[in-house]
């Protein structure tokens, strides 16, 4: 399957460079498994299967356990599977991700509880930047299972 749409990163090279650099800024100082946690609920929410692919690929990589990634869907009614930090993480990536009714100040409030101000400023950057980054590969077709990263 080729894709007819634009390469957002050849085409746009300043906003994309921005972009990159914005999300490692978001990354910093976040737990690494955590950061995957989130990108892979974000783009479960968005329907971005070239992110789920990725993110679901990095953090196997990255020693992350079948069962954990076969939960993050249903993480609600498998909590026992991810610590109060990361379920306060997921719940602020919906709340965040499903933005039309806000976040809700439950939710806020134990994100900042788990968190902290500087952490959860750094994870609401990541949130951010995984919308952005499902929004690009949505609306620029791109295909699951071909990894772009090291073409730039």
């Amino acid at each position: 399957m080729t894709n007819s749409r634009l390469n957002f990163a050849k085409t746009a090279p300043k906003a994309f460079k921005a972009l990159i650099g914005f999300d490692a800024a978001a990354r910093a100082g976040l737990d690494p498994a955590l950061v995957e946690l989130v990108q892979i609920r974000a783009s479960q929410l968005n329907r971005c299967a070239y992110c789920l692919h990725m993110h679901t690929s990095d953090a196997r990589k990255a020693g992350e356990s079948e069962e954990r990634l076969h939960m993050v869907a249903v993480w609600h009614e498998a909590a026992p599977f991810f610590s109060e930090k990361e379920q306060a993480a997921l719940a602020l990536t919906e709340a965040v991700t499903q933005i039309s009714g806000g976040v809700p100040d439950d939710v806020y409030a134990r994100a900042l509880a788990e968190f902290g101000e500087e952490e959860l400023a750094q994870l609401l950057a990541l949130i951010f930047t995984i919308n952005t980054w499902n929004r690009i590969a949505i609306a620029t077709a791109k295909v699951p299972g071909t990894d772009e990263r090291g073409a730039r």
